[in-house]
C-alpha cells in the first residue's frame, strides 16, 4: 500500500472514531432488562430530574468495607444514580467513606449523629464469629446554596438484614427522587396547623412539623374568631390547601363545625387525628399506678356520620403491640425496661395503597375502633390491628398491675379493627336540609372532589421531648426501635396535596435475590463437589474427544 493511501485510512478512521465519540455523548440508549423495571425511572422521577438545571452533587457514605448484604445496596444505589445521571447530565455524585482517613468510628459515628443522620450499627456473622460494624446510609445533595440529607437504609423492626436491604432499595428511587424535588421545586401549598381546640402543643408535634417544613408553608390556625365573625374565619381558611388537625380534646362549636364543613365542600383537605375516649400513659404514673378511660365528647358524631364514618367510644387492646417503658432502681441504678403493654398496638396494612406500601408498622396509644358506612364516598382503610383484638368499652380502669398478667387469648376475638380510614370523593354537607349555624352567600350541599383522612388516634404525630427538644418522631430512644409513624404521616399529607405525583413512585415492587443461607449450608459439599470435579471431567471429556478427532483424521 502506498503511504498517501496509509494517511488517508488514518484519516477515515480518526474521523469515525471522533464522529462516534461525539454522536456517544450526544446520545445515549439504556436498556433495562430486569423482570421488575427497577431501573427504569418512574414519569415523576423523570419530569424531577429534567427539571434539574442547575448543577447538583450528591455525596454517598456507602463507601468502605462492610457486609456483603449491604455492598448490594451500595451497588443499586450506584447504578439508581447513573440512570439519573444518564438522564440528565447535571446530576453528578461522589462516594465517600467516612472511616477512609482512619479516625474513630464511634467519634465520627457521633458527628452523623448530630447532622441528624443516625449511622446503623450492624451484628455481622462471618466464619462462626460475631462482630459489630458501623455504616453510614446517608446521602447529602448540594443544590446552590440549598442542602438536603437522603436516608438510605430503611429500619424495619425485627427484619431480617435482606428484608431492609431489599426495602430500601424498593426506595431508592423514591428517596432520590423526594430529595431532589425538596432541592428543586419552591413551596407553594400552605398547611394550617389547628389551635383552639385543646389539641398537642407545639413540642410535642415539632418533628413532624420540621419535617414537613420542607415541602410546605405552615401556619398556626384557630377558629376561635368563628363565634364573633365566621364569614371571615371561613374565607381564612379558604387560603390553606389542608387543615391539619392535631389531637383536638375540646368540643367544636357548631358555627366550627359549619365552617370546617364548607371548607371541604369547597375543595379543602383535612387530616385528622382525633379520639373520642380520654386515655394517657402519662397518667398511671401515680402512687396507685391506675387511671380511668373516659368518653371524651368532640361533638364530632353527626360531622363523621354524614361524612361515612364512625369512631367509637372504645379503646383497642391488641396483642401485637409496641411496649411500655417502666423505670426500676433509684439514682445510677436506674433501668428502663420494656414490658408488653396491650394499649400500643402496631397496625397493619391491609392493603397496598401508596401511603403505607412498604412502611414500618405504626405505633398508636388508646386508639379507637372506626366503623366505615355505606354512601358515594370511597373509603380506603390504611391501617388496622391485627386479628387478636379485643375492644374495652369506657369507662374502664387501666393500670400497670397488668403489665405482669397473662392475657386470655380466647378473648382477642373482636378481628382487626380500622384505624386510619381515607375518605375520596364528593362530600355531601352536614348541613344539607338543616338550618344553617351562619349565614354565607355560597353554601355548598354537595361538595367537588376532595380527600379527607380519619386516623382513630391524636399520639401518633406525638413526639418524645428530651432534655428540651423533640425527638425524633417515631422513635424509642429506651428499645431503640423506629416506628413508621414519620413516614405515614409523611405520605398521608404528600398524598392529600400530591402535585408532583411523587407518592406514586412508592407503588414500585422490587425483589432482590439473596442466598438461602439453610440451603446454601445443606448443599454446600455438593456444589464444592461439582465445582471441583466439573472443570476435571470437562477437561477429560474435551481431551478424549481430541484425541479421537485427530486419530480419525490421520487414520483417513
Amino acid at each position: 500500500m502506498k503511504k498517501p493511501t496509509k494517511i488517508k485510512s488514518l484519516l477515515i478512521l480518526l474521523v469515525i472514531l471522533v464522529a462516534a465519540n461525539f454522536m456517544a455523548s450526544e446520545f445515549y440508549l439504556r436498556y433495562d432488562l430486569t423482570q421488575d423495571q427497577r431501573y427504569s425511572l418512574s414519569q415523576a422521577a423523570k419530569e424531577i430530574v429534567t427539571d434539574v438545571e442547575q448543577p447538583i452533587i450528591i455525596d454517598v457514605f456507602l463507601e468502605g468495607s462492610f457486609p456483603s448484604k449491604f455492598r448490594r445496596l451500595q451497588n443499586e444505589t450506584r447504578q439508581m444514580l447513573e440512570e439519573f445521571s444518564a438522564y440528565n447530565r447535571n446530576i453528578k455524585f461522589n462516594f465517600v467513606d467516612p472511616l477512609a482517613e482512619g479516625g474513630d468510628a464511634n467519634a465520627i459515628a457521633e458527628e452523623f449523629y448530630k447532622m441528624g443522620m443516625t449511622p446503623a450499627r450492624l451484628n455481622v456473622q462471618e466464619n462462626g464469629k460475631n462482630s459489630e460494624s458501623i455504616i453510614f446510609p446517608w446521602a447529602i445533595a448540594n443544590y446552590g446554596d440549598k442542602t438536603v440529607k437522603i436516608p438510605l437504609l430503611k429500619n424495619q423492626i425485627g427484619a431480617t438484614d435482606e428484608e431492609r436491604v431489599n426495602a430500601s432499595v424498593q426506595q431508592l428511587e423514591y428517596s432520590l427522587a423526594d430529595g431532589l424535588s425538596k432541592l428543586i421545586y419552591p413551596r407553594k401549598k400552605k398547611i394550617a396547623v389547628m389551635r383552639g381546640n385543646g389539641e398537642l402543643p407545639d413540642g410535642k408535634i415539632a418533628d413532624f412539623i420540621k419535617t414537613i417544613q420542607e415541602y410546605y408553608f405552615m401556619a398556626p390556625f384557630t377558629l376561635d374568631s368563628a363565634a364573633i365573625n365566621p364569614q371571615k374565619t371561613l374565607a381564612d381558611l379558604k387560603e390553606y390547601d389542608l387543615i391539619l388537625e392535631p389531637k383536638p380534646t375540646q368540643a367544636y362549636s357548631e358555627n366550627e363545625k359549619y365552617i370546617l364543613d364548607q371548607y371541604l365542600m369547597q375543595g379543602g383537605k383535612i387530616l385528622w387525628m382525633a379520639e373520642v375516649t380520654n386515655m394517657e400513659n402519662d397518667s398511671l404514673f401515680n402512687e396507685r399506678g391506675t387511671a380511668i378511660a373516659l368518653p371524651r365528647n368532640l361533638n364530632l358524631g353527626d360531622y363523621f356520620f354524614s361524612y361515612g364514618l364512625r369512631i367509637n367510644p372504645e379503646i383497642v387492646n391488641d396483642l401485637y403491640s409496641a411496649p411500655i417503658i417502666l423505670a426500676s432502681g433509684e439514682g445510677e441504678n436506674t433501668r428502663f425496661n420494656p414490658y408488653p403493654w396491650f394499649y400500643s398496638p402496631l397496625t397493619s396494612s391491609p392493603n397496598e395503597h401508596p401511603i403505607i406500601n412498604n412502611i414500618e408498622a405504626v405505633k398508636f396509644e388508646y386508639a379507637n375502633p372506626i366503623d366505615t358506612l355505606a354512601n358515594d364516598i370511597q373509603k380506603t382503610i390504611l391501617l388496622s390491628s391485627s386479628p387478636k383484638t379485643k375492644l374495652e368499652g369506657v369507662p374502664a380502669q387501666i393500670s400497670l398491675n397488668m403489665v405482669g398478667e397473662k392475657p386470655d387469648i380466647s378473648t382477642y376475638n373482636a378481628g382487626e379493627q380500622s384505624l386510619a380510614v381515607l375518605l375520596e370523593g364528593k362530600f355531601k354537607s352536614v348541613y344539607k336540609n338543616r338550618v344553617k349555624p351562619f349565614e354565607i352567600s355560597d353554601h355548598v350541599n354537595k361538595g367537588e372532589d376532595s380527600k379527607m383522612l380519619v386516623i382513630s388516634d391524636g399520639d401518633v404525630i406525638k413526639n418524645d421531648i428530651q432534655g428540651g427538644k423533640a425527638m425524633e418522631l417515631g422513635f424509642q430512644r429506651y428499645t431503640g426501635n423506629t416506628y413508621g409513624n414519620k413516614e405515614f404521616l409523611l405520605n398521608a399529607v404528600n398524598y392529600l396535596l400530591d402535585d408532583t405525583g411523587l407518592i406514586d413512585i412508592r407503588s414500585k415492587e422490587i425483589n432482590l435475590a439473596f442466598l438461602d443461607k439453610e440451603k446454601t449450608a445443606e448443599q454446600r459439599a455438593q456444589w464444592q463437589l461439582i465445582n471441583l470435579a466439573g472443570p476435571i471431567i470437562l477437561l477429560l471429556i474435551f481431551g478424549i474427544t481430541f484425541r479421537f478427532y485427530r486419530k480419525q483424521k490421520y487414520v483417513k
